[in-house]
């Protein structure tokens, strides 16, 4: 699950890092995703957004064992 996680994240990542920020994959235990915004999206008043509705939308949609991701 781990490898189908890393590909949708290089899909996302030119996105984010357009933006000036990035995603950093730290976990995967359970259907529970722990990533690590950095950057620009790590100080980011909207990271919370883009994490819920941008990575984890994104990554529920192509890998459906996905439960939640979460920011650690």
């Amino acid at each position: 699950m781990k490898d189908k996680v890393q590909a949708v994240l290089a899909q996302i990542r030119p996105l984010l890092q357009a933006d000036g920020g990035d995603v950093e994959l730290v976990d995967v235990n359970d259907g529970v995703v722990s990533v690590r915004l950095k950057g620009a999206c790590g100080c980011c008043p909207m990271s919370t957004m883009t994490l819920k509705m941008g990575i984890e939308q994104a990554l529920k949609e192509r890998v459906p064992e996905i439960k939640e991701v979460m920011s650690v």
